[in-house]
Formats: C-alpha cells, structure tokens, sequence
C-alpha cells in the first residue's frame, strides 16, 4: 500500500494543535499514512514560518495542514504566500478570527476549518504563567474533545486520505465549527448530554469574547487583570460542563467510540464490552466528495 503523507506546520498554538497528529493515529498501528510535524514554536512571526515551513517539503507530503490561531497575522499570511507558490493540496485550520478569511481562502483554492470555540488565551504577563497556559490549554482541550469537534477535524482529514488512497481528488473541506454542529452532528444519544455539550462549547466562545477585550483593549491592570482570571474560571467551568456530558453517556452505557482501523478506514462502538466495527454511513460520506 503506498502510504498518504500528510504533512502539518504548526504557527503559534491554539487548542486543536498539540494533539492533531494524535487524532489520526491514536493507537501508533495505522498503515495508510505517514505523518510529519514542523512548528514554530508560540511565536508567529513571518521570519519564522519562511523558514520553518519549508522543511515540509523534504517530507514530499501529499497533503498539508497549516494550524494556526489568527491567519491575517504575518506569519500564516507568510506561509499563504508560500503555499501558493508551491501549488500543494493546502488546509488553514485556525480559530474565530480565521471566518474573516473566509473568502480569501476559497480565492486561493485553500481548504479550512474554522474552530469557533477555540479561544484566546488570556495572556497578561500579570496572570499567565507556563501552569497557567497549561491547564488553560488541557481544559480546553477536553471541550473540543468531548463535544466532538475533534472528530469532526479528524474525519474531514480522513476524508481526504481515503479520497488520495483511492487515487481520487477529495475536494478540500470548508468547514466552520460552531454550536450548530455541536447540535446536529455529534454523538450524544442523550438530549440533555447534548445540551451540556453545547452550553460547553458556547463558554469557550465566551472566554475569546473577555481574553480579547482584557488583552486588546482594557489598558489599566486593574481592569485586565480580573478579567483574564474570569476568562480562565469560564474554561474550567467549561470542561466541567463537558465531562458531565460525557459521564451522562457513560453511565446509560452509550458513549460512542471511533478508533481507526490498521487500514484508516472508520470503526464505532457504543457499548463499552463490545468490539467497534466498521462504519459503513461514515466511510460512504467520505467517498462524497471527491472529483
């Protein structure tokens, strides 16, 4: 089997970057990919990126991913010009800021999957310590996980490898994640699961809403400063939200599993003593698409 190589450039962080690589192959088995990471680090600078994200391009990848928070920044506008040069299957994964960009990306053939609720961190140098970061990130890391939006990111990946796989052309997705598809698209067989979820995912649009006011417009440390500390009191209260919603779907013994298979394609389960099996709707999705 000749494998698919995804390759992905990190800018900077936002919360679907530390475990995006993870997301495809959680188990380490998987056959049909292989899968190289370059970062910049947390800084965003175009210097950066201009010689970062060629390194890439050794790697030869079939697809790539550039993650990124805020893409009218210098450096993700750096590697849009960059990517455009190369001509190479592209995908912009970004936060809210990143719908302005909407247009622009569809102009230049990229693809795109805008994260609503990923939010900004609170970064004052009165308040935001590498502890501080850390459990900012894990709790928002388990809102996205929990209510689904990582799967929706992972899949649409998938949709594109299976699509290579099958020496095919998948269309590139362009896709805004927000609460409605918390609502319509996600694995809650309990109503009031998926209400939590929801309430989860609509918190952390909040928290950008007060970290942006407290690091971009409120000036006096008096007025900023409590109100980092709110945003990062509503991400935990987020995550909590979320964990309840998982523990509802735990306890009536439906939480629903997706792992991959060796070969990528999709697999499910909700019943936890069962073994997953193949997902025949899913897979049928992805073959959707493609040109």
């Amino acid at each position: 089997m000749e494998k698919v190589k995804v390759g992905i450039v990190k800018c900077g962080n936002i919360g679907t970057a530390p475990l995006l690589e993870l997301l495809l192959d959680e188990l380490a088995d998987r056959e049909d990919i292989n899968v190289r990471s370059v970062t910049t680090g947390s800084k965003m600078v175009a210097e950066d990126v201009a010689e970062v994200l060629p390194k890439i391009f050794d790697f030869n990848p079939t697809f790539l991913i550039f993650i990124s928070p805020n893409p009218a920044v210098q450096g993700p506008t750096k590697a849009r010009e960059i990517l455009l040069e190369k001509n190479i299957p592209s995908i912009f994964i970004s936060d809210a800021p990143g719908k302005r960009l909407k247009e622009e990306f569809e102009k230049h053939g990229f693809g795109y999957i805008i994260v609503m609720g990923d939010p900004l961190i609170g970064a004052r140098k009165e308040f935001l310590d590498p502890t501080e970061m850390a459990i900012f990130n894990s709790n928002v890391i388990k809102v996205l996980a929990i209510t689904g939006v990582y799967r929706m990111v992972y899949q649409e990946i998938d949709r594109l490898i299976h699509g290579y796989k099958a020496g095919l052309t998948p269309e590139l997705p362009c896709l805004i994640i927000d609460t409605e598809n918390i609502r319509d698209q996600s694995d809650f067989r309990n109503p009031y699961a998926k209400a939590k979820a929801m309430a989860a995912y609509e918190l952390t649009k909040k928290i950008a809403e007060v970290n942006t006011r407290a690091c971009f417009v409120e000036k006096e440390k008096e007025k900023y400063i409590p109100l980092v500390a709110c945003a990062h009191e509503i991400a935990q209260a987020a995550a909590d939200l979320a964990e309840e919603a998982r523990e509802i779907e735990k306890y009536a013994d439906t939480l629903v599993r997706r792992p991959h298979a060796k070969d990528g394609k999709p697999k499910v389960k909700d019943k936890l003593l069962l073994p997953p099996s193949f997902d025949e709707e899913v897979y049928q999705k992805w073959l959707k698409g493609f040109r």
